[in-house]
């Protein structure tokens, strides 16, 4: 089969928009935003300096406990839990709530109290065990660069992580639909008569945001870490240490904006588009090459995709319209975007006989012919 190659600039395939300024300046400590489908980092400062975290430790406490609690047990909360101060749902020693309120509690009220019972019902009374069960499913995640000392995030010794390990950690969390639909909420109720009201100020207010999770201490500042789709791909954006709540609100939407606005959902791969026309012979005409189904994809806007078309010069007949005879594939840099069949736009009968005949004797008598011309 012989290889056709098309190299195409990305004008032709991504609206000819023009590539936009770097990142925006923002005052975190660390910042990150990376595209999870691939990995890419599109920007980021001091994305792997350890740093604390806050109340983002709390999606930890919540993977752990679900590793090993059912939503619907019920807890008896003990009074160490009780006691911790600042965010809290001002829980009762020796009440009884079950482990999907105190879930969402912790993850869209961020309280401290809710995130302690937890960790007291599933290490069974000892917090150091279940610390112990998050440093572990940390290593099990590979966040090499995160420790924690306790399951609520307030400031302690040793109890650290860093842009890129909290954006892997909220990654996995979304994974749990449960948590997925908890930190998408501004406002639920919960037992006890308790309305829960998240901390996430962007929520609902930045189109496309659906999570994840906020944190402040005096030594951590103002964190959060975000998940957004919009322009047909999905983002991982993470500031940490903001000196202060709006500009920790300023830091990541700006960050977001930008990060949005290198996307454009483009056709890479163009319904009906021919792609090559291949001979087939007997003087017959050629065969247009389209694409079996078409493909859109959010593409960047500053960075050219080349298509490789792998199909053959020419066809052997008969052809049938709709017949697989090669394939696209659309890259961007080393990555592949799209692949689609290329198939046959129409189909061409072999002649019988007297046709083949007729074609070959005629193109006997022209050769002839142009002897004496």
């Amino acid at each position: 089969m012989r290889l056709r190659l098309l190299a195409v600039a990305a004008a032709a395939l991504v609206f000819a928009t023009p590539a936009h300024a770097g990142a925006p300046t923002v005052s975190a400590r660390a910042y990150l935003v990376v595209d999870p489908a691939t990995g890419e980092v599109l920007a980021q400062r001091h994305a792997w300096a350890r740093v604390p975290i806050a109340s983002i430790t709390k999606l930890m406490t919540v993977i752990v406990a679900l590793d090993h609690a059912k939503w619907k047990d019920v807890v008896r909360v003990r009074a160490d839990a009780a006691r911790v101060g600042e965010s809290t749902i001002n829980l009762r020693a020796g009440e009884r709530i079950t482990v999907g309120d105190l879930v969402k509690a912790a993850l869209i009220q961020s309280a401290n109290d809710a995130a302690d019972a937890l960790a007291d019902h599933v290490g069974a009374g000892d917090t150091a065990a279940f610390v112990g069960m998050m440093n572990a499913k940390a290593s099990e995640l590979g966040l090499a660069r995160t420790h924690f000392s306790r399951p609520d995030g307030l400031d302690a010794h040793a109890h650290y992580s860093s842009a890129l390990d909290v954006t892997r950690l909220a990654e996995t969390a979304m994974r749990d639909p449960r948590i997925r639909a908890a930190v998408r909420e501004r406002t639920d109720s919960i037992s006890g008569g308790r309305t829960l009201h998240t901390w996430n100020d962007l929520l609902g207010v930045f189109h496309g945001l659906y999570g994840v999770k906020t944190g402040h201490t005096g030594k951590a500042g103002w964190c959060e870490v975000a998940a957004v789709r919009r322009n047909g791909v999905t983002l991982y954006t993470t500031v940490l240490g903001s000196p202060t709540r709006s500009q920790r609100n300023s830091d990541l939407a700006a960050l977001l904006r930008w990060g949005v606005s290198r996307y454009r959902p483009a056709w890479v791969v163009q319904p009906q588009r021919v792609y090559l026309r291949a001979g087939v012979g007997y003087g017959k005409q050629p065969v247009s090459i389209v694409p079996a189904h078409g493909a859109v994809q959010a593409v960047r806007v500053d960075r050219p995709l080349v298509e490789r078309v792998f199909a053959p010069a020419a066809l052997k007949l008969p052809v049938v319209r709709g017949e697989r005879v090669g394939e696209v594939r659309v890259f961007s840099g080393k990555r592949l975007v799209a692949r689609r069949a290329l198939v046959a736009q129409r189909s061409v009968a072999r002649p019988g006989l007297g046709g083949r005949i007729g074609f070959y004797a005629g193109r006997t008598v022209k050769h002839i012919g142009s002897w004496f011309s």
